[in-house]
């Protein structure tokens, strides 16, 4: 299980998980300029299935307070961020988070994705969701997963089925997206679904670098 990190760190902890292609591991503040550039070159590609971004958004001062945030939200167990990098030159081709963590009776969390347009439609993201889950399930204990995506993205609704996911509803002005409320299809996947698929028994290797 994953430990509580103390007050007053800009970044989340220093863990990674591995893939065959790509691993994911929390942001850190080295990040900053291929993160900024690949957001930047992949704007318009990313801002019709965003919320609108703030005018500072790839700003490194944005990026170190969205780190102060990821730092605390790892500490509380709220969420977990991670960046995507791929195994072959470390290169960053998107990014993968658990938000709204609930415990209790819930045990559950929502999955969210993106991908930078050159990366986009290459299995990264895919594999990505597949660390996630097994991070999920496994280190985190979860019992449920949630995703939604806009009903035009016929590509994350490939990538959540391919996943496991299973579509259990139709969301009205679920979210608000690049400054309008959108429909969502929902999605989740159970910690039942992950074992049947064989993934419990082969999780996917946590390791600090």
């Amino acid at each position: 299980m994953i430990r509580l990190i103390p007050d007053g760190l800009l970044s989340p902890p220093a863990l990674r998980v591995d893939g065959a292609r790509v691993y994911i591991r929390p942001a850190q503040p080295k990040d900053w300029r291929p993160w900024a550039e690949l957001r930047d070159t992949s704007r318009d590609f990313l801002v019709p299935w965003e919320p609108t971004w703030p005018p500072d958004a790839l700003t490194r001062e944005a990026f170190n307070r969205r780190l102060r945030r990821q730092a605390g939200e790892w500490r509380d167990d709220e969420a977990y961020s991670f960046l995507v990098f791929t195994q072959s030159g470390d290169a960053v081709v998107g990014g993968i988070g658990l938000t709204n963590v609930r415990r209790g009776v819930a045990q559950m969390g929502t999955m969210g994705y993106w991908a930078g347009k050159p990366y986009a439609r290459h299995g990264y993201i895919s594999e990505a969701a597949r660390l996630m889950l097994s991070f999920a399930f496994g280190q985190l204990g979860l019992h449920r997963v949630e995703a939604a995506c806009l009903p035009s993205n016929i590509p994350s609704s490939g990538l959540l089925e391919k996943a496991g996911f299973t579509r259990e509803g139709y969301a009205r002005a679920y979210l608000r997206i690049d400054g309008k409320w959108a429909d969502h299809l929902l999605y989740a996947i159970l910690r039942d679904d992950w074992a049947a698929r064989g993934e419990m028994a082969n999780p996917a290797p946590v390791r600090v670098p």
